[in-house]
């Protein structure tokens, strides 16, 4: 026999919100924060003890609390955020739920002192995690708010055993307060760990002031190999900016990932799915990017009320969130050639920008565009040219036949390198001075000494040439003499109905010829020899999932990446100085290329000071 329906205790209702929204004291921690944030405090500081398992303290000056607010504050779903189901849609502040302070205030011991803006007098108000009215009394207290809470889970002893140690907790909670410190570079954050300060960071109000709190949070070799992001999409209201890490500057653990919304932290599928993929081409299997990002759209174009802990958001366009995220972070790496990878990160590089041509023919070196023109068919003609250009026996690829090669370590120049003037500007990676062991090139710029790893940076050469000979001849498809029939959900029949066009244009014809039954019968030439039922899977999943694909793309990069494999030149192939000279400025004008298509670096600079390190000179 069913048991009767009945109203749960205000106590026992507040304690099941409890087990959503505070997991542990950096929740209560960040919740806290927000409401501050919310009212807006431009000085926060939190004093913890035991991780702010035994107390966390935080205090602001922001706008305060009225005395006939206190009560109600502490109470459930009460909040001065939104007032009508119009003002959910558009939510422009960090909280909005009204159940953070009656959570945190029924597991622990609460007590909230506040002092409303232009009151004479501050007021506080004390729980004790069970069912009785609150009592107001007067305290003494600036502007703005006090909120302190002791003893976490003292009445909920199950729960508490699930914490960890006390550096864990500890460690969560930072983490929260970089969070939000990186949100918000105009508020001063004041850390405090059993009484000894852990972080204390001043407002940043200029780029440079921001950039010394990134490295204060992330750590300085972050920011000292990042590349500014700002772009801003007029036509969709969007706008990216923050940083991120040089592919070099990668991660074994994604441990180094902040995306913020509207300022707001989250973790999204969506966004991670599309900065993942503009770094695919230049990270090393296993390693993460690091990241610090701002999207910045209308509040009404994105839904922050999915999640009690609001970490999770669902865009109302997510296609073009994705391909924006994308494109713009695709663009800031392709645009990194040798003579800005040292930049200061103050510096914006505009992912519209294009890469400057710059005059060498006065040394009588080969300069090929980033971005030449090339002709239909040239994708299976450079093919077939690296073939018969790099078979044994082969002429060099590049420049004069005349340097002997020597089968020895280091190949010498019989060829001078070029005089620069004094007015004359030496190339980012300089010219070329000798050849080592067949694998490597030795050559001298301004600052230092260059090493070149001559195979892996042929080969992103050729695999950018063969990418944009393959977009220029666009996606050729071919007809199947058997049509592929393959069981689908009616989801995912739906998915390929909707997005014909889509399908199309990545070269696939498509029909649906039952509620859950597709049949192919066009692919695209290159994916001819692939599993092209299970390929078309993965892409309806992704469509369904982040709103757009590019796994053809990516096995199609897969198959010009093996082309250009093979197609770079070898190790112990012996090339003359004109050679070495011209593959450096072949780097210097194409994308991407101080990685290989692996993710493996293809250059390194040692500079004269560090050389001197070496010999011990001037000590």
């Amino acid at each position: 026999m069913s048991s009767r329906i009945q109203l749960l205790s205000p106590r026992l209702a507040n304690q099941i919100a409890a087990g959503e929204v505070v997991e542990r004291p950096a929740s209560v921690v960040k919740e806290l924060l927000e409401n501050s944030i919310d009212a807006g405090a431009m000085r926060l500081e939190i004093d913890v003890e035991q991780a702010g398992i035994k107390l966390i303290r935080i205090r602001d000056d922001g706008a305060g609390i009225e005395k006939d607010d206190l009560s109600l504050a502490l109470s459930r779903h009460a909040t001065s955020k939104i007032y009508e189901l119009e003002d959910l849609e558009a939510v422009n502040s960090l909280g909005f739920r009204g159940e953070a302070l009656a959570s945190i205030s029924s597991v622990s011991r609460l007590t909230l002192t506040s002092r409303r803006e232009g009151s004479d007098q501050a007021w506080q108000v004390q729980t004790q995690g069970r069912d009785m009215a609150a009592e107001l009394a007067p305290a003494a207290h600036p502007q703005g708010t006090t909120v302190e809470m002791r003893d976490l889970f003292f009445n909920t002893p199950a729960r508490r055993k699930f914490l960890k140690t006390e550096n864990t907790e500890f460690k969560h909670l930072e983490e929260v307060v970089k969070r939000l410190a990186l949100s918000r570079f105009d508020v001063a954050f004041t850390l405090k760990h059993n009484s000894r300060v852990i972080h204390q960071l001043r407002p940043a109000d200029s780029q440079v002031e921001a950039e010394r709190r990134v490295a204060s949070v992330c750590g300085p070799a972050f920011i000292e190999q990042s590349l500014r992001v700002d772009v801003n999409a007029e036509a969709s209201g969007l706008r990216l900016s923050g940083w991120i890490g040089l592919p070099t500057f990668s991660r074994s653990q994604a441990d180094l990932q902040y995306f913020f919304v509207n300022g707001r932290m989250i973790r999204d599928k969506i966004v991670t799915h599309a900065v993942r993929q503009a770094y695919a081409d230049v990270l090393y299997h296993g390693r993460h990017p690091a990241y610090v990002l701002y999207l910045d759209l209308d509040p009404a174009l994105v839904d922050v009320n999915v999640h009690p802990t609001k970490h999770e958001v669902r865009f109302r366009e997510s296609r073009l969130v994705h391909d924006f995220i994308f494109r713009s972070i695709h663009r800031v790496i392709g645009d990194v050639r040798p003579d800005n990878t040292s930049v200061p990160a103050a510096q914006t590089l505009q992912p519209t920008t294009q890469p400057q041509e710059m005059n060498y023919q006065q040394h009588n070196m080969p300069l090929q565009p980033a971005r030449e023109s090339v002709p239909a068919g040239a994708v299976r003609e450079q093919v077939a040219a690296y073939g018969q250009l790099h078979s044994e026996g082969a002429r060099p690829f590049v420049g004069d036949t005349s340097t002997r090669s020597f089968s020895g370590g280091v190949t010498p120049s019989r060829q001078v390198m070029p005089a620069a003037e004094a007015d004359e500007q030496v190339p980012p990676l300089g010219f070329a001075v000798a050849q080592l062991h067949g694998i490597y090139i030795l050559s001298q710029n301004q600052e230092g000494l260059i090493l070149v790893d001559m195979h892996a940076a042929h080969e992103r050469i050729v695999y950018e040439r063969l990418k944009l000979a393959y977009e220029q001849e666009g996606v050729r498809s071919q007809p199947l003499l058997v049509p592929v029939s393959m069981a689908v959900s009616s989801r995912e029949a739906d998915a390929a109905e909707e997005n014909e066009a889509l399908f199309h244009q990545l070269g696939f014809e498509l029909a649906r010829v039952s509620e859950e039954s597709l049949v192919i019968r066009q692919v695209p030439v290159t994916l001819a020899k692939a599993n092209v039922e299970q390929l078309l899977r993965d892409v309806l999943s992704d469509v369904l999932m982040y709103g757009n694909s590019r796994r053809i793309e990516e096995h199609t990069n897969e198959l010009l990446g093996t082309m250009a494999c093979h197609g770079a030149v070898r190790a112990n192939r012996q090339l003359t100085i004109p050679e070495m000279n011209g593959l450096l400025r072949d780097m210097e004008a194409t994308e991407r290329s101080g990685q290989c298509n692996h993710g493996r670096p293809t250059w390194t600079q040692l500079s004269l000071s560090e050389l001197d390190k070496l010999f011990m000179r001037g000590q």
